[in-house]
């Protein structure tokens, strides 16, 4: 219940304070009206009056008053009430993204700068601080998987991604199918998840030559989660550096007979991308312009957040029901130490002055004569 910038939280307990506030007047107004009754019962009005040193009537009138506003203030405190004091942004928390990020060694190479995975990992993490209020997942995977379940703390998944590197990857290869399935299987692990709006970003610089992805980006998009693809790199070969433990460049990998090895995409490879975004009802986005192509996802989900799920704008209120809960015991005690009857001051009896001392001799000669 609102009345302008006044909210109350609990409003029922108005009509409620309302209701035994004017109880608490109409038997304060019988009181009265018995004693004014037992008064006139007793004799003439007038009379009767004039025996009274005080009339309190007035007085017992206005603590009445009193009485029945600390009883209403009472039920109004208990009906929360709450004024406005600004607006705050809420975003909605409905929106859950499992990034499924390539560190094979291919994404080394520096035809994005200053690395694909490095520019991949800087680009994921403004991802995830852009969509404040989503949950996020992450599946990191060469020819094997190992992810990081959901969770709202978005900085905890950037970190997972950010510590490791292709040479951290057990097993070499490209297993897009199989990071696919590992994503499907955090968010159908999260008893949530299903209520929620559910997204995949797949970021790879190549194609599957073991599993069938765009079979099980198809079983994924049946889920409701759709599957967007960021494709790094094309069909110009780049060379794959190598990199030491400690992150510097040590060269360029090469092959038993020395050649060097280079990294492109097929145009099978570019169509089995294309065909994962389209069997999950994604976007597929190529890189460009020295960028991994992750931003345009990130302005595409943030823009979905602002208008199909929901972010709105939400009045601030602030609890203000220590104002008459203060006023009601305010009242109440002047209530309770306001007599009926103003303050008596009491004269101390005047004692008779004494008789003179001569008075005094004059009785008991008097007395004496007389017992002569």
């Amino acid at each position: 219940m609102t009345l302008g910038g006044l909210r109350f939280g609990a409003w029922y307990f108005l009509p409620i304070g309302l209701g035994l506030a004017v109880l608490v007047a109409v038997l304060l107004v019988l009181g009265g009206y018995r004693l004014r009754r037992a008064t006139e019962t007793m004799g003439d009005r007038e009379r009767i009056r004039a025996l009274f040193t005080f009339d309190a009537t007035r007085r017992r009138g206005y603590k009445g008053v009193l009485l029945v506003l600390s009883t209403l203030l009472a039920f109004v405190a208990a009906a929360r009430p709450q004024f406005g004091k600004g607006e705050r942004l809420i975003p909605r928390t409905n929106l859950d993204v499992i990034v499924v990020l390539d560190f094979s060694k291919s994404m080394f190479a520096q035809d994005v700068q200053p690395s694909r995975i490095f520019r991949a990992k800087v680009e994921i993490e403004r991802l995830v601080k852009s969509l404040r209020g989503a949950r996020f997942g992450a599946v990191a995977f060469a020819g094997d998987a190992m992810s990081f379940p959901l969770t709202s703390d978005g900085a905890a998944v950037a970190q997972f991604l950010r510590q490791l590197s292709p040479n951290d990857m057990p097993v070499g290869g490209t297993a897009i199918a199989r990071a696919l399935n590992h994503g499907r299987d955090l968010l159908a692990r999260d008893p949530h998840s299903a209520q929620h709006e559910r997204v995949m970003v797949l970021v790879t610089d190549g194609e599957d030559l073991e599993g069938n992805p765009v079979e099980v980006a198809r079983q994924i998009g049946e889920t409701k989660t759709t599957v967007h693809v960021v494709q790094i790199g094309g069909r110009t070969p780049e060379r794959i550096p190598e990199i030491g433990p400690d992150g510097t460049v040590l060269g360029y990998r090469a092959d038993a007979s020395g050649r060097p090895m280079t990294t492109s995409l097929s145009s099978e490879g570019e169509a089995q991308l294309e065909g994962i975004a389209k069997a999950a009802g994604g976007q597929l986005v190529r890189a460009e312009k020295g960028t991994t192509g992750i931003d345009t996802i990130t302005t595409a989900l943030r823009t979905k957040m602002v208008t199909e799920l929901g972010e709105r704008v939400e009045n601030v209120y602030a609890d203000v029901f220590h104002y008459p809960l203060g006023l009601a015991l305010l009242l109440l005690l002047i209530e309770a130490f306001w007599s009926e009857a103003p303050k008596r001051s009491f004269v101390r009896p005047v004692p008779p002055p004494k008789a003179p001392r001569w008075i005094g001799r004059s009785l008991r000669n008097s007395e004496e004569v007389d017992r002569g």
